[in-house]
């Protein structure tokens, strides 16, 4: 019991690195948080089906254009498949400040659920799969929509 006490909070602090290094446009943290054959699914809000170094690359060009983000994630579930391998649902918020620099802000709101397969390894928990599913948007333009 102690040991999946550790191992939650140790996910959970997965997935809020996640956050920070997405919003710090940190992608060599970003790929840490993966395992090496990880399988990431971001195609519910038209991104790519790729590999954690594939998909920073994806995501650092995606933000380029944006002035801020803050991505958040609440309400994770999580449950064990034996002592090493690992399930979590969490619903996420992505808040996005997008505009010519000089001009107005247009902020972007983005709900979303992530589908995770985790396994502990020799570097502690990473993420081995992750899927985007689509939940609401709001003030997204058309285009995005």
């Amino acid at each position: 019991m102690k040991q999946q006490l550790m191992d939650r909070f140790e996910i959970q602090d997965l997935l809020v690195r996640y956050c920070h290094a997405l919003d710090r446009r940190d992608w060599p943290v970003f790929e840490q948080l993966f395992s090496e054959d990880a399988n990431l699914d971001y195609t519910a809000f038209g991104g790519p089906r790729a590999d954690a170094k594939a998909m920073a690359a994806y995501l650092a060009a995606a933000t380029a254009g944006l002035r801020g983000t803050q991505h958040t994630v609440s309400t994770t579930l999580i449950e064990f498949d034996g002592d090493d391998q690992a399930r979590a649902r969490s619903a996420a918020q992505v808040m996005m400040i997008s505009g010519p620099e000089a001009g107005p802000d247009q902020v972007l709101f983005v709900g979303l659920w992530y589908q995770d397969r985790l396994r502990r390894t020799a570097q502690g928990w990473r993420l081995c799969e992750r899927v985007q599913e689509r939940s609401w948007m709001h003030n997204l333009p058309a285009v995005s929509a």
